[in-house]
């Protein structure tokens, strides 16, 4: 198949030549566009879709379309219906682009090479054209105010646990059984179209979401962690999600409180992107609560505010699950060094690390002194610097 791929490459440039000069005499929108526009953008975008079919030509196994590339072409079929494109004129562009391939397939393909090709035309034709009309139509609602605004008053209803039959009615939307309720947070305010053209993508539905809240809701029970990770790569930077499931609607206000709380434990925390449920973060959940027992916890490292690398010694030891071999790796430095340090650790809190209540308590107290004070009490971040001089003082 690389050898087809490669005679079709070829000729990529003259396929899209005939797909733009047969759009514009078959489809009267195309041919009322000025010269320049057919030369420009739309031969552009047909030459996008002639490289998503390269694509699957050349890649044999697999489906003929990943996620990606359903979410480059919602975000195309979006832009041309904000663009006043008829859906009609894009089926047609797109049929007959498909024509054009096939008759170039039959020129330069072998005969045991035409059946798989073809095949793989009529997948991604098939995969394709669902979602290109899918986002059409939905772009098409969000240019009507007010069907945008019925549906985010739905999803604000749900949100808040006020009645949402009657929007729903409105909004033509099911909003029956369980759903997942998401709450995101992204390290730089990406595109809403973009973020919302990755979630329909990899749901196969248009999802509800808030862009300013960030907060979306999935019917059923969606892949959420590869949900994220998708998004993560659809929006070029990481991503935290924290997810809570919904039984039934009346529930989901409920899961978007607790989706919520999540989300901000997880980022005052610090904790990598991905996703995050209650479950993850449990403990720290319950000691994130306000008053004086958060306080009194985190104040038993205070001995340590003076000696940073004990108190980043003591933070690699518990994230590396008590295991001296991995944390004095991780630190660089030798045993005995560690040893040493862990032993202050116990002398100046008066908490031994071998007394597994103690060491309990102690892994309480680094969460807590995380949500009760400010971000830098993780001190310095290896042993050269001040931990260094502080050792050989």
């Amino acid at each position: 198949m690389s050898d087809l791929h490669a005679r079709m490459a070829a000729r990529v440039g003259d396929l899209t030549a005939v797909v733009v000069a047969r759009c514009a005499a078959e489809a009267p929108f195309y041919g009322a566009l000025p010269r320049a526009t057919l030369q420009g953008e739309v031969a552009r975008s047909i030459a996008a879709v002639h490289a998503l079919l390269l694509r699957a030509l050349r890649d044999g196994g697999g489906g003929p379309m990943g996620p990606g590339d359903l979410t480059r072409l919602i975000e195309w079929s979006a832009r041309r219906a904000e663009e006043r494109v008829p859906l009609e004129a894009v089926i047609a562009a797109y049929l007959i682009g498909a024509e054009v391939w096939w008759q170039t397939l039959t020129e330069v393909a072998e005969p045991g090479e035409l059946a798989g090709a073809g095949g793989k035309l009529l997948a991604c034709l098939h995969t394709a054209l669902p979602a290109v009309v899918l986002a059409h139509q939905n772009a098409r609602e969000d240019l009507h105010s007010e069907d945008k605004r019925v549906r985010r008053a739905l999803l604000g209803a749900l949100l808040e646990g006020r009645p949402y039959e009657e929007l729903a009615g409105v909004a033509r939307v099911a909003v029956v059984g369980e759903h997942e309720v998401v709450a995101f947070a992204f390290e730089s305010d990406p595109p809403s179209r973009l973020v919302q053209s990755s979630l329909d993508a990899f749901t196969g539905i248009p999802v509800l979401m808030d862009h300013v809240a960030r907060i979306a809701l999935l019917p059923g029970r969606p892949d959420v962690p590869g949900l994220v990770a998708r998004l993560e790569k659809d929006v070029g930077q990481p991503v935290r999600a924290a997810a809570a499931r919904s039984s039934v609607p009346a529930a989901i206000s409920s899961a978007a409180q607790e989706a919520g709380r999540v989300l901000d434990l997880v980022r005052r925390l610090g904790r990598p992107p991905g996703c995050y449920r209650l479950d993850d973060v449990l403990l720290e959940y319950q000691l994130a609560r306000p008053g004086d027992g958060l306080v009194r916890l985190a104040a038993k490292l205070d001995p340590l505010a003076e000696h940073p690398y004990l108190l980043e010694t003591l933070r690699v030891f518990v994230e590396r699950g008590l295991n001296r071999r991995r944390t004095a790796s991780e630190l660089c430095v030798h045993r005995n060094t560690l040893d040493y340090r862990l032993q202050r650790v116990s002398a100046l809190t008066g908490l031994d690390l071998a007394v597994p209540a103690q060491a309990r308590l102690i892994q309480a107290a680094l969460v807590a002194r995380d949500l009760a004070g400010p971000a830098d009490h993780r001190g310095v971040t290896g042993p050269q610097g001040s931990a260094g001089a502080a050792e050989s003082s």
